[in-house]
């Protein structure tokens, strides 16, 4: 089924490869369809990737592989809400890897320039309820988010 709205990743020429890497990273994730540039195109050696359909946890996606006219910017990213602080742990240490960079507050960038954020689901109700401004300050120290220092902060 086509959807009628989803968000389109812009790559240099990393589409596939991102694509397969974020599948492999999330339940419930596939690539949907490979788009490949045809004979006579005006841009793109044939049968190389130009565009890739893909879902991740049920929300669908697009890459293409533009060019190196825009980057990815921290300006978007793409939201997870872990369960654990297994999965946190998980999904921080894949997409920190191989040249990904850690951030504040729970946000990363994965080797293909991506940011993320990872969130643990008890964090997010910490955060909110009404120990929130003891939580606050504790995860404006941290990197990747520890659920275990911010249960203590709001005991």
């Amino acid at each position: 089924m086509t959807r009628k709205v989803k968000t389109c990743l812009w790559f240099d020429d990393g589409a596939l490869a991102a694509t397969e890497f974020y599948c492999s990273l999330i339940p419930d994730s596939r690539i949907d369809h490979v788009s490949r540039h045809i004979e006579n195109a005006t841009h793109g050696e044939p049968g190389e990737v130009l565009a890739v359909e893909f879902t991740l946890a049920g929300t669908p996606y697009q890459a293409i592989n533009g060019g190196p006219h825009f980057k990815l910017s921290e300006a978007v990213s793409i939201s997870v809400s872990t369960e654990d602080q297994s999965e946190t742990d998980r999904l921080w240490a894949a997409l920190t890897a191989d040249g990904g960079a850690e951030s504040q507050c729970g946000w990363c960038k994965d080797r293909f320039g991506l940011s993320w954020q990872i969130v643990p689901k008890r964090a997010a109700e910490l955060f909110s309820g009404p120990q929130a401004s003891k939580v606050w300050p504790v995860l404006m120290t941290m990197q990747k988010i520890d659920i275990a220092a911010l249960e203590a902060a709001a005991a």
